[in-house]
C-alpha cells in the first residue's frame, strides 16, 4: 500500500497530538491496517518506532494496556545516592550559620560558599569527590534546609544628615 502525502501528514500530526496508551493505540491499529510489513513501512515512511509499534499491537491484542510510569523517569536525588548527605551538610552549617540581625525573619546565613561547604564534605565527612554533586546542587540543597549563602548584613546605623550649609538656603 502507497501513503499519499495527505495522508502521510494526517497521520503524523494525529500521532503527535495524541500521548501514552491512545498513540500507542493508534499507531497499532494503523499498522494492523496496513497488513504485513505494515511495521517497516511506517517506520520508514512516518518516522514510528517499531518498539512503540509492538507495544501498541501487543496493547490490542490482549487488552492490557502497559502503565507509563513518568514518575519513575529522570534523574534520582541526590539524597538517594547519599543518604547522609543532608545530615552531614546541617552538622557542617549549624556550626557556622548566624540568624537574620534584624530579627524579621527566621532565616539562617551562613558565612561558607557551596564550593567550601563542598570542599568540607570531603575532608572532614569523608564524601568522595567523584560521587558528590556539583556546587550547584550543594547550593540548592543548602537553600533547601533554610541557609542562605549571603553575608550576613550587619545593623546599620542611621545616616546622619549633612549639616546645613550656608549655600543650602536654610541656614538660619
Amino acid at each position: 500500500m502507497e501513503l499519499t502525502e495527505s495522508l502521510r501528514k494526517m497521520l503524523v500530526e494525529t500521532g503527535k497530538t495524541l500521548k501514552g496508551v491512545e498513540r500507542r493505540l493508534f499507531m497499532g491499529r494503523t499498522v494492523r491496517s496496513f497488513g504485513a510489513g505494515g511495521q517497516r513501512m511506517t517506520e520508514r515512511e512516518l518516522g514510528w518506532s517499531r518498539v512503540t509499534v509492538r507495544k501498541g499491537m501487543h496493547e490490542l491484542e490482549s487488552g492490557i494496556r502497559c502503565e507509563d510510569a513518568y514518575c519513575l523517569r529522570g534523574r534520582k536525588r541526590s539524597e538517594e545516592d547519599l543518604p547522609r548527605l543532608l545530615d552531614d551538610i546541617r552538622d557542617l552549617a549549624d556550626g557556622q550559620s548566624q540568624t537574620d540581625p534584624t530579627f524579621r525573619s527566621r532565616r539562617l546565613y551562613v558565612r561558607w560558599t557551596a564550593a567550601r561547604v563542598r570542599a568540607l564534605l570531603i575532608s572532614r565527612k569523608g564524601h568522595d569527590d567523584k560521587n558528590l554533586p556539583s556546587v550547584r546542587t550543594i547550593a540548592r540543597k543548602l537553600n533547601m534546609l533554610g541557609y542562605r549563602l549571603r553575608r550576613v548584613a550587619k545593623c546599620r546605623p542611621k545616616k546622619r544628615y549633612a549639616r546645613p550649609m550656608r549655600s543650602s538656603g536654610i541656614w538660619p
